[in-house]
């Protein structure tokens, strides 16, 4: 084949239908072929699923490659390789880069921590967790215009943009000067990165399949624990320049970091067409489109699951640094012992991910990386006040290390979605509902209750069982919606299933509740 001819956007991710279903100049091959026989012999016949959704809708008008459509077009499985690696050279590297940026930003207050930021400053530990759930309430309150934003005038003028403007805000935090200036800077972060993972996730589901999304994901997240590794490495360097022009070394460390992602930032790269689309890219969704999305029971498991399941870990990480100064450790060791656990996540990240791309399960993969924590925190609970400090340090870092799920999650929800515009809505509630979640657990750990947190890791605990208990209520849910659309599939003809997958707008219309649509779990 002479060159990769890109194809029309559609179902679960945008990119399923692309490389995989449309090989051939009909989507029924086998319709009206042995129809002498009972209809309980044609299950394959006219099949199921998402990846057997496609047929030879023409793309978008505004499609920029309409004139080299051809649905006819096939290639081989080394071609379709080739086409990824490229995908991945190009677009994941640069979004790694930009998740880079977020963390370094997100993370660099733990860093300022060790350096005794909170003293410098006159505050407490209440201060920090309320400067937390600002910023977690800003973030909040901007994840869903930023979305419809991007939806409206495309990736690269707002994701770029997005990164300049937080960067700016971090290198301003250097002038902070006490506790309402440090409130007013975390607003202002939490406002300026709202929107943006979801943005990222929703640009990625453009390129790649759904059985490519996870590991991908995991990927970009695992750029956020390299991150991790380097703003510790970075701040157990940075912070040593205290005195320097009388300014904190936490000073040194707002500014140069805050600096390095505003050049990111303003590094455009990204384009706004995947080569792909059914519909406009920049088409705006609407409310009745918002409230279409959140209506669907099929999505509501995973919201909760985004609400609770995350919870267990969050203090704990955030503490992370901070606990270690506490316990004994100086503040060059304490930002060097939150390395270990970066690496811990990045290895059980990939590895999670891949086994749940490769066995294509979702729901107990999930169940482990929360199962992990449980007796973590047990341990954590019936460890003695006072010493063991090495034991303290191994246990936290088992758990900020966990293997965290989220990407799984994300590419889950993606893939249950059916359509693009739903998909975009839906991954901002989620990552709005992870953000609550992440707001709640930042209020667990409280001042009374340091430096060892025994009521707050009993709260942890319990949370952690609830959301066991979430993954198999969802996963019953989905079996039960799949087992009621193969009961009503089975009960019609072959012709009627041909005509049924041919209404191109009882398709659209019904998106996943479609018979022929079957949930991953």
């Amino acid at each position: 084949m002479g060159q990769y001819t890109p194809l029309p956007q559609q179902d679960s991710c945008a990119s399923d239908i692309d490389r995989e279903a449309m090989t051939s100049n009909s989507a029924f091959p086998h319709v009206g072929k042995g129809l002498d026989k009972e209809p309980d012999d044609y299950v394959s016949v006219v099949p199921v699923g998402q990846e057997h959704l496609a047929d030879s809708l023409p793309p978008h008008e505004s499609y920029e490659g309409v004139h080299r459509w051809d649905p006819s077009a096939t290639w081989t499985v080394q071609e379709e390789a080739r086409v990824v690696r490229k995908t991945d050279m190009y677009l994941l590297s640069w979004i790694c880069l930009m998740f880079f940026g977020l963390q370094l930003d997100r993370g660099n207050l733990s860093n300022a921590l060790t350096d005794n930021f909170l003293t410098d400053l006159k505050m407490n530990s209440n201060d920090y967790n309320n400067g937390t759930t600002i910023q977690l309430v800003c973030f909040l309150a901007t994840e869903f215009p930023v979305q419809l934003a991007i939806k409206r005038y495309g990736f690269k003028q707002v994701l770029p943009l997005l990164m300049m403007l937080w960067g700016t805000v971090s290198w301003g935090q250097a002038w902070i000067n006490g506790r309402a200036s440090f409130y007013v800077t975390r607003a202002l972060i939490g406002a300026c990165e709202g929107g943006f993972i979801p943005g990222t996730i929703l640009f990625s589901t453009y390129f790649y399949k759904s059985r490519e999304l996870a590991v991908r994901l995991a990927a970009f997240w695992s750029t956020l624990n390299i991150a991790r590794v380097i703003s510790s490495l970075l701040a157990a360097g940075i912070l040593q320049m205290r005195g320097i022009g009388g300014k904190p070394g936490w000073f040194w460390l707002f500014l140069l970091e805050g600096l390095l992602t505003v050049i990111i930032g303003a590094i455009r790269l990204l384009r706004d067409d995947p080569a792909k689309g059914l519909t406009a890219l920049k088409e705006p969704a609407r409310l009745k489109d918002i409230l279409n999305a959140w209506r669907d029971p099929s999505m509501w498991g995973l919201y909760f699951v985004g609400l609770v399941a995350y919870i267990p870990a969050t203090p704990v990480q955030a503490y992370l640094s901070l606990t270690l100064k506490r316990i004994g450790f100086s503040t060059f060791n304490a930002n060097l012992l939150s390395i270990p656990s970066a690496v811990l996540q990045i290895i059980l990240m990939l590895i999670l991910a891949y086994s749940s791309e490769y066995f294509g399960e979702r729901t107990f993969h999930c169940f482990f990386g929360e199962f992990w924590l449980l007796p973590l925190l047990a341990a954590l609970i019936t460890l003695p006040s006072g010493g063991r400090n090495w034991a303290r340090f191994t246990i936290t870092t088992m758990i900020s290390g966990y293997p965290y799920f989220h990407p799984i999650v994300s590419a889950w929800i993606s893939e249950n979605s059916f359509d693009v515009k739903k998909r975009a809505i839906t991954a901002a509630t989620y990552n709005v509902i992870v953000q609550v979640g992440s707001l709640i657990g930042s209020q667990i750990y409280r001042a009374s209750d340091a430096p060892y947190y025994y009521r707050g890791n009993k709260v942890l605990i319990s949370i952690c069982a609830l959301s066991l208990v979430t993954f198999l209520v969802q996963r019953e849910v989905l079996r039960m919606f799949n087992r009621r659309k193969e009961k009503a599939w089975k009960a019609m003809t072959v012709d009627e299933r041909a005509a049924y997958q041919a209404d191109h707008e009882m398709r659209e219309r019904d998106g996943n509740k479609r018979l022929d649509f079957r949930f991953k779990y």
